[in-house]
């Protein structure tokens, strides 16, 4: 997997898009009004943007992010696109069971986004970066998964085996009895 760094240390360099407040964007689900087939609510993934105010922890905006707000936090929009673009191939690090919240968020800051991406760096990077723990975690991580998934895959196969015994083991009896029932 190939990280786009140069685009993410771009934005990690230039400062917020606005002195004093931090916004951030993401993915909420919300329930729409909708019903589905079997009478269940659906749901919508839609962008938010938080916004937080320096020294002032009792007021935080929260709501759809708009057109404006995209605008007006250019650099905040463009990493939330990165990091979507970054998971839509990957495997998120809050579903990496080895990895704190404070070291998922550190790795966001970083421009990691996937385990995959995580796994992907090289020595000098991770070094540079200060995260060749995670990275090692990761690599591991990804090594099992390609076991289990030769495991899922022979599962998958023995099923099918299975299934085409119990097929033929039924014509059988669909014989014998053809034949029973000729033979008297």
């Amino acid at each position: 997997m190939d990280i786009d760094f140069s685009a993410f240390e771009n934005l990690a360099r230039s400062a917020s898009s606005e002195e004093g407040i931090n916004a951030r964007f993401y993915d909420r689900s919300i329930k729409t009004d909708t019903i589905d087939e079997q009478g269940f609510p659906v749901f919508k993934n839609v962008c938010f943007c938080e916004i937080r105010i320096k020294d002032n922890n009792s007021e935080i905006f929260d709501q759809p992010a708009t057109e404006e707000k995209k605008r007006r936090f250019p650099q905040e929009y463009s990493r939330y696109l990165l990091s979507k673009k970054q998971i839509s191939s990957g495997t998120p690090l809050e579903q990496f069971a080895f990895l704190s919240l404070a070291e998922v968020d550190s790795l966001k800051c970083r421009g990691i986004f996937t385990v995959e991406s995580l796994s992907s760096l090289d020595d000098f990077k991770a070094g540079n970066l200060g995260i060749k723990r995670e990275r090692d975690l990761a690599r591991k991580f990804i090594s099992f998964s390609k076991s289990n998934k030769s495991i899922a895959d022979m599962q998958l196969k023995e099923e099918k085996y299975q299934s085409k015994i119990r097929r033929l083991e039924e014509e059988v009896r669909n014989l014998r009895q053809e034949l029973k029932s000729k033979g008297e």
